[in-house]
């Protein structure tokens, strides 16, 4: 029997798929049966920002004549941050007393202003590690690139100096130099570098003429785009590399891993598929080495990353012009 098992963040997994967070990672109950699938990790669902602000403010709007009562406002403000907090820490805490794979903590982040000290009470909850979702929007006109650019390593920096566990950054493909942005978040003190996130996309409803989100659930071509960054980035950064978004088969994840992949992370096709997608991977993952000779991950992991490829500008824009300009239609 082939050995599944890896390292990522540092940490000891017994398989390389990793349950991403999302709301199937919010309750004990569905935690011991991610595990008990045959996880390697698992992510907690994020806590996050906008939602805390968004929850005192909806509240705020119920106090009437109390809004002029900064004192008070300042108290309720506070009561409220920290009942969020309660119920973040007491999963974890449950998640570490009853999983024995590793609970990874999840922040979603917009600014760079509090999240030292929620990474901080994170880690005293017993948190093996903590993933920083960031994604911060270029809508803000006001706003340059580098100054973008600059409010992740504030982020990094804020949270890095407070925990003394690991911290791995989940980012989306949004750069304009998005090989260097890579490079340098993974010489920032991370641990590890997630590729790439999926956020929530606006969409319109043209008969009831109202907006709506939009692709919820990956699909199973979304897939090619981390691939190919997870290859062309592999040996390129000094932290680990985890693929997320698009993995709806097994197959998918062994080319992850093929690209240089520490960990795979899957979400959605576990609301598909259920958590028996988990075993189903493992278990295919496994036949497959066997049919190859692999006797443990790190003997395939990176074998066709950009660097080791016997042709790296396959991994480039232009030899996808190349096979577009052969391609014939049906017609």
């Amino acid at each position: 029997m082939p050995d599944l098992s890896t390292k990522y963040l540092g940490l000891n997994l017994k398989s390389p798929i990793i349950a991403g967070s999302c709301s199937l990672t919010h309750s004990i109950e569905h935690l011991k049966a991610i595990e008990k699938a045959g996880a390697g990790a698992v992510v907690l669902k994020s806590v996050f920002e906008e939602e805390i602000y968004l929850e005192y403010a909806h509240e705020f709007e119920k106090l009437g004549p109390m809004d002029n009562n900064l004192e008070f406002l300042d108290y309720y403000d506070l009561e409220i941050r920290k009942e969020n907090l309660k119920q973040y820490l007491q999963l974890i805490t449950e998640a570490k007393a009853q999983l024995s794979i590793p609970v990874i903590a999840s922040i979603n982040c917009v600014t760079s202003q509090e999240w030292g000290f929620f990474a901080k009470k994170i880690e005293a909850a017993g948190a093996d590690a903590v993933e920083l979702n960031l994604f911060i929007s270029a809508s803000d006109l006001s706003q340059t690139s580098q100054d973008n650019e600059s409010t992740y390593f504030d982020i990094i920096t804020r949270v890095s100096q407070k925990v003394t566990i690991p911290v791995s950054v989940k980012i989306s493909h949004y750069f304009s130099n998005l090989g260097g942005m890579i490079r340098d978040i993974s010489f920032s003190g991370v641990k590890g570098i997630v590729l790439f996130n999926r956020f929530y996309s606006p969409d319109i409803d043209i008969d009831r003429e109202t907006i709506h989100g939009a692709n919820v659930l990956s699909h199973d071509s979304d897939y090619l785009l981390p691939l190919r960054w997870v290859a062309v980035m592999s040996n390129r950064v000094n932290c680990d590399i985890a693929s997320s978004t698009g993995v709806h088969s097994w197959e998918t994840a062994v080319k992850m891993i093929l690209a240089g992949c520490n960990a795979v992370q899957v979400a959605s096709a576990l609301y598909e598929k259920g958590f028996g997608f988990i075993e189903e991977i493992n278990l295919q993952l496994a036949s497959w080495m066997t049919a190859h000779n692999y006797e443990t991950i790190d003997n395939f992991r990176g074998k066709l990353s950009q660097e080791n490829s016997v042709n790296p500008a396959e991994f480039e824009r232009v030899q996808f012009m190349k096979n577009f300009g052969e391609y014939k239609t049906g017609h």
